[in-house]
């Protein structure tokens, strides 16, 4: 009886030691896959750099900003008119007397006289100088204190038929739409002459 039990006794103690055997590696194989994190790598991307203008897009953009090369040049002086100037009548006594008449550009005013004598005219009449010299005169250019110089004769004849006025009329071409009458006190007329303008007043002298 009691070999019996100790039969069963060590029958037992084997079966539970296969038992332990057989599940032991299993459970520690499960239990290390289930703590152990799983590792997951992210793909990386890195951005792509900005693709650099080409040659082309580079010139046109430097067409497009260049400053232009210089800024663009004054008009030139326009022909003055009566208008324009401011004048002044005086009488001479040289070459048995004229007027010389004196012409400057009013302030602000840049104008260029005809290379050709003013019209100068007396009177309702109408009685016009002709003209003193045979060439024609230079332009000139008026501004600022510039001035321009032209003589007039009023009497080239001998005798005594004068008619007598206190103003003379000048203008600058042929009609001027704005002639300016100048105080000349009590002067003999009578086919009288005039110069071309000048820039100097002893070369605006008439000689008959």
């Amino acid at each position: 009886m009691r070999s019996r039990r100790l039969a069963l006794t060590a029958f037992a103690v084997v079966a539970l030691a296969v038992t332990a055997t057989a599940c032991g590696p299993e459970n520690s194989d499960t239990a290390s896959s289930g703590s152990s994190p799983a590792t997951t790598t992210a793909p990386t991307s890195a951005a792509a750099p900005a693709a650099a203008p080409t040659s082309a897009a580079a010139a046109k953009a430097s067409a497009t900003t260049k400053p232009s090369s210089s800024a663009p040049s004054a008009a030139p002086a326009g022909t003055c008119g009566a208008k324009d100037l401011v004048f002044t009548a005086k009488a001479e006594s040289q070459a048995g007397g004229y007027i010389l008449i004196a012409a400057k550009a009013k302030p602000g005013v840049t104008c260029t006289l005809p290379p050709r004598p003013p019209v100068i005219a007396f009177g309702s009449r109408g009685i016009e100088a002709s003209k003193a010299e045979q060439g024609a005169g230079q332009p000139i250019k008026l501004s600022g204190s510039d001035t321009a110089y032209a003589g007039v004769m009023t009497k080239t004849t001998k005798d005594n038929q004068a008619v007598e006025f206190n103003d003379v009329i000048v203008g600058i071409g042929t009609p001027d739409p704005d002639p300016v009458s100048l105080p000349i006190g009590p002067t003999p007329v009578d086919k009288p002459i005039v110069t071309n303008w000048h820039s100097r007043p002893e070369n605006a002298v008439p000689v008959h």
